[in-house]
């Protein structure tokens, strides 16, 4: 019974979500081409209005989202090892996802949104600055700086430290039960800020959709957005159907067997959008159906709900090349390789909650000064994005887990051999 009325629950408030959207996309172009003066100024005010909300909330999620989950490593004596191998085989299994989001970016370059009219230009103000110089900027001289200029890297810098710090001090301390307990706290307070964010979002995709509407009828082509959005859809499902499960099979695991016990998790994953509310149910799944020991299920597992995002770096590094090529910006192979280790480093710190990777891409371009009136045109679509996205989230957690528990079990029974 609780499953039929949570199920219920879950399709009600997914239709009404449904409708809200394209009411607001509806609206948003009839506003747009309508072109009332005072109109559009509500619009281009309400539009900027929700760009700093995605810069106010997104940099500091990263942050303690990072700290949280570094600070929790000297929570019991096997969290060592476990944390080594959940490590790599995290990096490894969310790098790939980004290298293949940039190849598939090689071989079918989208076309640009060709915008008649005075867009920034934004090429200038990179160009006259060397590479070297964008990684001194990103060495931190403050605590404060980078979370006024909203330099994503230096505070994922921040993050780590703190985070790290935290976990060097004395086990079950009081002071670091305290630091702990305040980042935790923190993070709570800043999901429910995006819950709010999320209820009015309407109005953001309203006034987004409303100003890209008015450039449009001046003279846009879209024809390029179809193939972004074909190569988003097919990064993520190059990954779930073929770079994972050649990861579980490389370990002896039979792909198959493995999705069948994580299917309740990775169904529910698909309709609530959030690897982290998904996580109860998937670490059920994961004891009871896949046999992982419960130390190794109850670590890897929440610390893979924040830092495992193999959805997140494909659509973070193929949305915020495309539309830095929109902006003028030259995607040369150096941009490329660089995108691809930003774009796992900002995975790892992205929240695993509903339109994260939305939130995390839209403060990136933000913060570089791109113009991100496209992103109003991705946001109604990126509900369906969003359901895969996270279901390869959890999928590649799962995954994770599986060969972590593996890697525990082998090491165990060398042990026990000796």
């Amino acid at each position: 019974m609780d499953k039929k009325i949570l199920a219920a629950g879950m399709q009600k408030g997914f239709v009404g979500v449904v409708v809200a959207y394209f009411l607001a996309i509806a609206l948003g172009i009839l506003a747009g081409i309508w072109e009332n003066h005072y109109l559009m100024i509500v619009v281009q005010f309400t539009s900027t209005v929700f760009i700093r909300l995605f810069k106010f909330l997104s940099i500091p999620i990263i942050c303690v989202s990072i700290i949280v989950s570094l600070s929790t490593l000297s929570q019991s004596n096997e969290s060592g090892r476990i944390f080594k191998h959940t490590i790599f085989y995290t990096l490894s299994t969310t790098i790939l996802a980004a290298c293949v989001a940039a190849s598939l970016y090689v071989l079918f370059t989208p076309a640009n949104v060709a915008v008649t009219g005075s867009a920034p230009d934004v090429s200038n103000k990179s160009g006259s600055h060397s590479y070297l110089d964008y990684v001194e900027s990103i060495v931190p001289d403050n605590f404060i700086t980078p979370f006024q200029t909203a330099n994503v890297l230096s505070v994922l810098l921040i993050a780590a430290a703190v985070g790290i710090a935290i976990a060097k001090m004395p086990r079950g301390s009081k002071n670091q039960d305290l630091m702990i307990t305040f980042f935790k706290a923190s993070q709570d307070v800043l999901f429910t800020l995006v819950n709010w964010l999320i209820v009015v979002l309407p109005i953001g995709i309203f006034a987004f959709v409303a100003s890209l509407a008015q450039e449009v009828s001046h003279g846009v082509s879209l024809g390029g957005l179809g193939t972004y959005f074909t190569l988003v859809i097919a990064a993520n499902l190059i990954q779930m159907f073929i770079v994972l499960p050649a990861f579980l099979m490389i370990k002896g695991f039979n792909p198959i067997k493995v999705a069948k016990g994580m299917l309740p998790a990775l169904a529910l994953a698909f309709f609530s959008k959030s690897s982290a509310a998904t996580l109860p149910v998937t670490m059920r799944c994961a004891q009871q159906n896949l046999k992982e020991e419960p130390q190794v299920a109850q670590f890897v597992l929440p610390m893979c709900t924040t830092i495992n995002m193999n959805g997140c770096a494909a659509f973070i590094f193929l949305t915020v090349i495309y539309l830095m090529q929109n902006a003028g910006l030259d995607i040369h192979p150096g941009v490329i390789v660089a995108w691809i280790f930003i774009a796992t480093l900002a995975a790892i710190g992205n929240a695993g909650v509903p339109m994260g990777c939305f939130f995390l891409s839209a403060s990136l371009l933000a913060s570089m000064n791109i113009p991100i009136l496209l992103m109003g045109v991705i946001l109604p679509f990126y509900a369906v994005v969003d359901m895969i996205e996270t279901s390869l989230n959890v999928w590649s957690d799962s995954t994770v887990s599986v060969m972590v528990d593996k890697d525990m079990k082998k090491l165990e029974a060398v042990a026990e051999s000796k």
